[in-house]
């Protein structure tokens, strides 16, 4: 009795100690609370690859203020060259992505072709306009390969206020609900990113970093300015898909805008010198 007394106690302790690595394992490796020791304000100090998230002079995300900004009609139209493609969807543990699998198209922005690798949120949105912070942001990250084996970043980013359900998320609805909680990704057939509807021409324009670690600068950020819409169960489906990591918001707070500039593209305009 007494070996067995022995032995159901070490199963015991081998149970807890995976329960607690697992849950250990689980944790991300870094939060969005403010008041934590690894929230925003700490990333910089968290790992030395992510010293620039603290001493970086281009960060995002920003506020978009009207003042602040030219208007650049040379900038031209977004000329987006998208197509179907077999993609996942991941939790992340801070956010819902989807990951295209091979090549889905690309955004040419002054003769450089970015290839669309993925797409995120964040609630509510990361970047203001005028102060004012919406509902949802989503990020579409492109990539352009150089010579040197190193990539250019570029990101366009759309804002959401409540409202009517975006359809891009309403085709993605059951995919999301349906992410097995023992695993991180999900093959969800082919998604045409066209199906993410820009709504509008106008778009602000400036360079600026990821919005979370490392922080890497350099990216080439478009906001188009047309504010879409959102349900509020399409909102909740997210946050509640990433629960388990805590992740009720995983907006990054506003960086400083430094010495940098804001262009904006309106094609009505004729060289305003502001917007």
């Amino acid at each position: 009795m007494k070996r067995q007394s022995h032995i159901s106690t070490i199963l015991l302790i081998s149970i807890l100690f995976c329960s607690t690595l697992t849950r250990a394992l689980d944790e991300p490796e870094y939060g969005y609370n403010e008041k934590s020791r690894d929230g925003p304000e700490h990333w910089g100090d968290l790992k030395e690859e992510w010293e620039v998230c603290k001493k970086g002079e281009m960060q995002s995300p920003i506020d978009l203020s009207n003042h602040r900004v030219k208007v650049i009609p040379k900038l031209g139209e977004i000329r987006r060259s998208y197509k179907p493609q077999h993609a996942n969807v991941l939790n992340r543990g801070h956010d819902v992505a989807v990951n295209w699998e091979g090549d889905a198209g690309s955004i040419d922005i002054n003769g450089t072709h970015f290839l669309l690798q993925q797409c995120h949120w964040h609630w509510p949105s990361e970047h203001t306009i005028n102060g004012r912070r919406y509902d949802l942001e989503l990020h579409m990250v492109h990539v352009s390969p150089q010579p040197d084996g190193t990539n250019k970043t570029a990101v366009v980013g759309l804002l959401y206020k409540y409202g009517s359900p975006d359809p891009f998320l309403s085709k993605l609805g059951k995919y999301i609900m349906d992410i097995p909680e023992d695993e991180e990704e999900k093959s969800i057939g082919v998604i045409d990113p066209r199906e993410i509807k820009m709504g509008g021409k106008m778009y602000y324009r400036y360079m600026g970093s990821l919005t979370a670690p490392p922080c890497t600068e350099g990216v080439l950020w478009t906001i188009n300015k047309k504010i879409k819409t959102v349900s509020r169960r399409q909102v909740k489906l997210l946050k509640d898909s990433v629960l388990k990591y805590y992740a009720k918001r995983n907006a990054r707070p506003l960086q400083p805008l430094n010495e940098r500039e804001i262009e904006v593209y309106d094609p009505k305009a004729k060289n305003k010198p502001h917007y």
